[in-house]
């Protein structure tokens, strides 16, 4: 009665075996055509005595599923956290270089207008450890070392503090000015009552310190240098249109107040008003002597300190604010990069990889 199914269909169950057989899963199952309700895709089978005859029942029956492949779960990558904290250590690392090369620019320069070396290589040896401490983020963030990373956010927090305090100073000691017009003259004079206390008790208040800064500036040949320009100065106007340095102005001629006469950048004769300042009587025609002993002498030398500073503080200003920013931007990327971690441990199971 089931012969149209087909001819090779046996019509006992006896002696019958089944060979499974199996479908990629790439490729679809096909559906019965013979009767579309055995379709894999249909879980209701028909209740007939009939269906074990039935070749798509049999498919149905024989196949059997490849039990699934779970691969183990792989390590996941490094925190996108991580790399942004990465990057920005390495721009600390990079703001950090001007700091310690202006600490080594301050320490290293030589001369008349580097004879007082104030404050020169507390400020290199802050910049080498601002230096050494953003390396040591740096590495921590690449290779994800979080202790590393602890250590390094103290660290630089306690040097940003001490550079903020530096600067703070510098700034408060370099303010006040102790030039003031000449009269009818292109450069200044220099006075101590127009520094900070601070530096004119550095100047003043140690006379065996100045005597060590009044060697060095004689010695440094910068009133010899503008002495044999003497032949550069045809008549005196020509002298007073000149732009000289404070260290030139305070030590290499008398104060303008004398109404001394000119001779040479470095010779002055018959004071108008000796009694107009004190270092009048301080001046001498002589090489050596000059107005080293005056105190416009050594206003002068704050003057090119001052200098010194200003220059040295812009950069530092700079270099600071961009730390600061980093080291804050810094701080919000650790974080992140910590919150993540944890969710990643949970996530794996607490799994050491």
């Amino acid at each position: 009665m089931h012969a149209a199914v087909g001819s090779n269909v046996p019509t006992s169950l006896e002696n019958t075996t089944y060979e499974p057989f199996f479908y990629p899963k790439s490729r679809p199952f096909p559906t019965c055509k013979a009767n579309p309700s055995l379709s894999p895709t249909n879980t209701t089978l028909p209740h007939s005595p009939h269906s074990l005859s039935d070749p798509c029942f049999q498919s149905t029956r024989t196949r059997i599923d490849p039990p699934p492949i779970h691969s183990p779960p792989r390590r996941p990558a490094m925190a996108v956290s991580n790399n942004i904290t990465a990057c920005i250590n390495f721009l600390v690392l990079l703001c950090t270089v001007p700091i310690a090369a202006t600490g080594v620019w301050l320490a290293s320069r030589h001369g008349g207008a580097d004879c007082a070396r104030l404050a020169r290589w507390p400020v290199a040896a802050l910049g080498a450890l601002l230096l050494l401490v953003a390396l040591a983020g740096f590495a921590g963030a690449y290779w994800n070392r979080r202790g590393l990373l602890a250590c390094y956010l103290f660290a630089m927090a306690a040097l940003v503090t001490l550079l903020l305090a530096l600067l703070v100073a510098a700034f408060a000691a370099a303010h006040a000015s102790g030039a003031y017009p000449a009269p009818g003259r292109a450069y200044d004079d220099y006075r101590l009552d127009g520094y900070s206390s601070w530096l004119r008790a550095y100047v003043a208040g140690d006379p065996a310190r100045w005597e060590g800064i009044r060697a060095c500036v004689a010695a440094s040949g910068t009133c010899g240098k503008l002495a044999a320009d003497s032949s550069s100065f045809i008549v005196p106007e020509q002298f007073y249109m000149t732009h000289l340095s404070p260290i030139q102005s305070g030590c290499c001629k008398p104060p303008t107040a004398c109404g001394f006469a000119y001779v040479s950048p470095t010779a002055w004769t018959s004071p108008a008003s000796p009694a107009a300042d004190a270092d009048c009587a301080a001046w001498s025609n002589d090489p050596a002597q000059l107005c080293y002993g005056c105190a416009s002498c050594k206003a002068g030398v704050l003057g090119e300190l001052r200098g010194e500073w200003r220059r040295a503080n812009a950069a530092l200003l700079v270099a600071t604010v961009a730390l600061i920013f980093l080291y804050v931007v810094g701080c919000s990327a650790f974080r992140n990069a910590q919150t993540e971690d944890l969710f990643r441990r949970y996530k794996w199971g607490n799994n050491n990889y």
